[in-house]
């Protein structure tokens, strides 16, 4: 699938009529679950992995229904009928990874907007358009119907391979599940802000050449964190600071002041946090992160 054929997809606005109601409802579910909802659903971002488990178990469908295929060819060169059931077993594998793929990428994809998630919509449903054709193959495998179940593995397979690109084109080209959180911190602890410009209890943004920074100040300690969030760069200054914390306005992730890291998703990426230190009524950053 061509670039062209990429921004044609994505340039079709009339898809948000199905992928914004479709996101919303998912994000209500687990809001609605309360903290088990929470927890359930970091755990499918891959809070606990430092690492999105969406890219984890796709692997796991891709890598069992080509191996079906060999399989399949081996049954029909040698006449073998136990490659038969491996391709088989192999087959019911992919399936079962298919389903952990699936409920990943809904709780990833639910928390995008614009082109991602217009792009992201054809690649579920693609991906959905693939394993119904595997359920096929595995049901016309049972029944005896070989020759129609190696057909419809074949084609379930080249769905899921489209998929798989529109996959890549969100991960390298949209950058969704890659940090954001980038900014050029000098190694010299390097003044960015007068102390009595903030005040305790608040959060500021500062800008000073290559460098974006949120700045807290809490108990009387300064923090620093990049100000880009790290899930798709929204502005923490705009969030919600709490006591220990502070959450980003665009989709909720939730960073520790203290080290970055993350308190709750979708971000699974810990916010890069900078050394701080006030000299001569001065604010002063530096780049020995406290942890990245």
């Amino acid at each position: 699938m061509s670039s062209p054929s990429l921004e044609r997809i994505a340039d079709q606005p009339e898809l948000d009529s199905i992928a914004a109601p479709l996101s919303k409802a998912v994000v209500a579910a687990y809001q609605s679950a309360g903290p088990v909802g929470a927890a359930v659903k970091n755990a499918l971002h891959g809070v606990w992995l430092e690492h999105p488990l969406h890219p984890v178990l796709t692997d796991i469908p891709l890598g069992a229904w080509v191996t079906t295929l060999v399989l399949d060819s081996q049954a029909a060169t040698t006449g073998d009928k136990s490659y038969a059931r491996a391709a088989d077993v192999s087959l019911a594998v992919g399936l079962a990874g298919a389903l952990g793929s699936a409920v990943t990428g809904l709780t990833d994809w639910s928390e995008t907007d614009g082109e991602a998630r217009r792009v992201g919509l054809i690649h579920g449903l693609l991906n959905v358009g693939a394993t119904a054709l595997m359920v096929t193959a595995y049901l016309l495998r049972r029944r005896d119907n070989r020759r129609a179940g190696g057909a419809c593995t074949v084609a379930g397979l080249g769905v899921a391979t489209a998929a798989a690109y529109l996959g890549g084109d969100l991960v390298y080209r949209q950058r969704i599940g890659v940090t954001h959180a980038v900014t050029d911190v000098p190694e010299e602890f390097t003044p960015v802000l007068a102390s009595a410009a903030l005040a305790d209890g608040t959060m500021q943004r500062v800008q000073s050449g290559d460098m974006d920074l949120l700045l807290v100040r809490r108990q009387r300690r300064v923090c620093a964190l990049a100000h880009a969030c790290a899930h798709l760069g929204g502005p923490l200054s705009e969030g919600e600071l709490k006591a220990d914390t502070v959450v980003c306005p665009w989709h909720g992730s939730e960073f520790r002041l203290d080290d970055g890291s993350v308190v709750n998703g979708p971000s699974t990426h810990t916010q890069p946090c900078f050394a701080v230190r006030e000299r001569n009524g001065q604010i002063e950053v530096s780049s020995r992160v406290t942890r990245s």
